[in-house]
C-alpha cells in the first residue's frame, strides 16, 4: 500500500515482478494535509516501535537468524507491555529525597 506521491507505474512493475501487489491509496475528495490510513499506520507503529529496540536500528553487522531473534525479542517487548499496562521510563522518577548519597547506609 503507497501513497498517491509513490503512484508510478515503475514502482507497480517492480512489485509484480517481485510478486507483490502494489495498492495505491487516494486520499478522500477535498481532504486537505496528512491523514493516516489506518492500516498503514499500523505497519508505521509497528516500525517505529521496534527502532525503540536499538540493536535493531544497527543490525547490518549480524547473522539473519540474530536479526530475527533481536525482533522477536521486540515483539514479545511490546506484546508484554501492552498486556500489563507499563510503559517504558526513559528517566528515574524517583523523587530526590529519597535517593541516597554514595556510601550512605540503606
Amino acid at each position: 500500500m503507497v501513497g498517491d506521491t509513490f503512484a508510478r507505474p515503475l514502482l507497480a512493475d517492480h512489485g509484480a515482478a517481485l510478486g507483490i501487489t502494489v495498492t495505491t491509496v487516494q486520499p478522500e475528495p477535498g481532504t486537505k494535509g496528512f491523514v493516516p490510513v489506518p492500516k498503514r499506520w499500523v505497519a508505521e507503529q509497528t516500525f517505529g516501535t521496534t527502532m525503540l529496540h536499538r540493536r535493531l536500528a544497527r543490525d547490518y553487522e549480524k547473522l539473519p537468524a540474530s536479526s530475527e531473534a533481536h525482533l522477536y525479542w521486540a515483539a514479545t517487548d511490546r506484546m508484554t507491555r501492552r498486556l500489563t499496562g507499563t510503559t517504558t521510563r526513559w528517566r528515574d522518577t524517583t523523587p530526590p529525597d529519597e535517593v541516597l548519597a554514595v556510601g550512605a547506609a540503606a
